[in-house]
């Protein structure tokens, strides 16, 4: 029974639970981002930057039988993916942006220690 009563408090820790959830959350993000980057992004901007430079194929490319094309899209896609993110979660800061706090007044202790520095003061005068 020890065991699994171990299991249990393992499998149900807040932690646990924390993560999983994160993890398929980001699985569903990861779909999110890939089919704005496959649908919207590559379509719009990258096939258009490809032409112009004469490589649309990129992926057939090689040399000496080296298909180093498949890599240099490889690398193209995780820019674009990492640029995407980096844009997304900037306006998420963004919009999620609190308001500074206004500063506290002083503490009980500060003004305490004014009222002991001002009887201080007055006392050294007379």
């Amino acid at each position: 029974m020890g065991f699994v009563k171990e299991f249990k408090e393992f499998a149900f820790k807040g932690n646990v639970v924390d993560l999983a959830v994160g993890v398929i959350i980001g699985g569903a993000f990861g779909a999110i981002v890939k089919s704005l980057v496959d649908d919207v992004i590559t379509p719009l901007l990258l096939t258009p930057a490809l032409k112009a430079a004469g490589a649309e194929n990129i992926k057939e490319l090689s040399w000496n039988g080296v298909t180093y094309g498949n890599f240099l899209s490889s690398i193209i896609s995780f820019l674009v993916i990492a640029f995407v993110l980096f844009w997304l979660i900037k306006v998420a800061n963004k919009v999620n942006k609190k308001p500074e706090a206004a500063p506290a007044g002083p503490s009980s202790t500060d003004v305490l220690l004014a009222e002991i520095r001002d009887e201080l003061k007055k006392k050294s005068s007379i």
